[in-house]
């Protein structure tokens, strides 16, 4: 069998730190910071503490005015204050600045000029890596990462103009987003000369699960804050959340709960092969059918399943993503008519999820017992609570399809590929545009699981909760910091497969890498293939978006949000 004349070291997770200059240095005085000052003893400072911290962390340096992360960003990491001041932006979301001074820019593309020229520029030996490119470039951007310093000129008129709160020395931010897998929910800056730590998610959830103290410290920053920031976000309840003393009585008073293990990768995959009746069984009940609401349920991030009994088991009628609503029109029943009304359906959590409660007594008293505020919440209420069930009430999705949909957990996708099989030729036009847009290499399979004419592929679905990101040793599987594609860092990816035996959908593949001469690329001690994870990026660097959907002729093939049921039955009834 020829072997490459180039055989190389085989990569491993301490080849690839969050910084290559993170010094020995850097590390004994951050282990002196005050931060670390609730740490266990026995785990302070030991070998575990200082390999967590030289792996996941970075020391980042910011001057007056300096971004260090915006208001919908995705984000990867959190920071911790060494020194100086920061500050964070308390307007409800959009209204803080536009756009244009937040420095965001959108992914960068290929010219039309590039574009063209992949049709006769491409390799010509699959899956090939140029090996003297030793690019171990992160792309766990924060605003400074793209070698710009983004800034505000004028700090002090910010402070005057904006809602802010102040955090200073051994304080955290960002920690909402890193462990959410989510975006930012507010813009942060420098107020003056500053020295943070900022550390990927990986790494804190590893300090969390190593010290009781920490782990306690967070879980109530994250409760309290991220009922605070969501609440203000949710369009129903802005009237009442722009009012100081309400929203203080809504954070008091509301619930953040969670459901599953936001760290175990293998739920989804392990749900999905069960059979759908042991799978209602074994997924954690938030509420039940039957039961008299005990409030209101905001989903925060993940994917619910609305069902109600039928015959001897359950019926999927639909499914709840983040910003949907479960139970109001049951109180709301209850308040007009006078007569207790229980919930008509029974809603479970996907996976991991995180829902806010809203008591009875507190709707009740905010909405309803004021007449001034009961019409337009419940215009706001509609579209927002309906929008998933209305689709299956009105017959527009076949139950038996939502039930595959849900039982398959394609639902989780921002970008689920379907495609209509009594439309589709198998021309594979898809497929070969696929691959003239990354290297000659498709990046997804025309095939998959199928129901009735609907074929699901195996293209990677952009989950909204993309469990193949946890336990990446190196983050090279992370999300795009603007649009939130989730995409690999083929340099920093050291073929562990983790995400690839992660991924519940088959979405991603190992391919073993190949030299100019298309010849393997082996690892110098054992002499096997150097391999990479690969899948679809969702043609962030192309015009126009997915190629595979640009090339069907037959509009056979569409690129779907799942989150999105009215433009999913809209699509399923062309």
């Amino acid at each position: 069998m020829p072997t490459s004349d180039t055989p190389i070291r085989r990569i491993t997770p301490d080849d690839v730190p969050f910084s290559p200059d993170f010094s020995d240095a850097d590390l004994d005085g951050l282990l002196e910071h005050s931060i670390f000052d609730r740490l266990d003893p026995n785990f302070h400072g030991s070998k575990s503490h200082r390999k967590i911290l030289r792996m996941h962390s970075r020391i980042v340096q910011c001057e007056t005015g300096d971004i260090i992360v915006r208001e919908g960003d995705w984000g990867n990491s959190a920071f911790f204050v060494l020194a100086g001041e920061v500050a964070v932006e308390l307007e409800p979301p959009g209204e803080f600045l536009p756009e244009t001074s937040l420095g965001r820019q959108k992914s960068q593309r290929k010219t039309l000029f590039q574009a063209i020229a992949q049709l006769w520029s491409n390799h010509r030996e699959p899956e090939y890596r140029d090996t003297a490119k030793q690019a171990w470039n992160d792309k766990w951007t924060t605003a400074r990462d793209d070698g710009r310093r983004i800034y505000f000129q004028d700090v002090p008129q910010l402070l005057t103009d904006f809602k802010t709160v102040s955090l200073r020395e051994g304080e955290l931010f960002g920690e909402l987003a890193a462990l959410g897998r989510t975006a930012r929910t507010a813009t942060v800056f420098a107020v003056c000369e500053s020295k943070l730590l900022e550390i990927r998610w990986q790494g804190l959830r590893d300090l969390i699960k190593k010290d009781a103290g920490i782990r306690a410290s967070l879980d109530e920053r994250f409760r309290s804050n991220a009922l605070r920031s969501f609440l203000r976000g949710v369009s129903f309840l802005q009237d009442l959340t722009s009012d100081k003393e309400t929203l203080d009585l809504l954070v008091r008073e509301a619930q953040l709960e969670t459901y599953g293990e936001y760290d175990r990768a293998g739920s989804l995959r392990e749900l999905a092969d069960e059979d759908a009746q042991r799978n209602l069984i074994d997924e954690p009940l938030i509420a039940e059918e039957g039961h008299y609401p005990n409030g209101v349920f905001l989903i925060r991030s993940g994917v619910a399943r609305v069902s109600r009994r039928h015959h001897h088991g359950h019926q999927t009628l639909s499914y709840l993503t983040p910003g949907k609503t479960f139970g109001f029109e049951e109180i709301e029943s209850s308040w007009q008519t006078g007569n207790s009304v229980p919930f008509r359906y029974s809603l479970r959590a996907i996976g991991y999820l995180t829902a806010v409660n809203l008591p009875t007594a507190l709707i009740e008293k905010l909405l309803f017992q004021t007449k001034s505020s009961a019409a337009p919440i419940r215009q706001a209420k509609l579209p927002e609570q309906l929008t998933s069930l209305q689709a299956n009430d009105d017959g527009l999705i076949d139950p038996d399809l939502m039930e595959f949909l849900v039982q398959e957990r394609f639902v989780n996708g921002t970008a689920t590929m379907l495609i209509n099989m009594d439309r589709c030729t198998r021309c594979d036009d898809c497929v070969r545009a696929c691959a003239a847009t990354h290297d000659d290499n498709p990046r997804f399979l025309r095939q998959g699981p199928v129901h009735g004419n609907i074929m699901v592929a195996r293209s990677c679905m952009h989950c909204q909760d993309p469990v193949c990101m946890i336990e990446c040793p190196t983050g090279a599987i992370s999300r795009e910091l603007n649009e939130g594609e989730v995409t690999i860092n083929d340099s920093t990816c050291i073929g562990c497969g983790a995400c690839f035996r992660n991924c519940p959908y088959e979405a991603i593949r190992m391919v073993e890498i190949r030299d100019n001469q298309g010849l393997f690329i082996r690892a110098e001690k054992d002499r096997k293939p150097i391999t990479k994870a690969t899948k679809c990026d969702l043609c962030v660097d192309q015009h126009g978006g997915p190629a595979c959907q640009n090339a069907c002729p037959h509009e056979a093939l569409a690129r779907i949000d799942m989150g999105d049921v009215a433009s999913l039955a809209a699509w399923l009834d062309q």
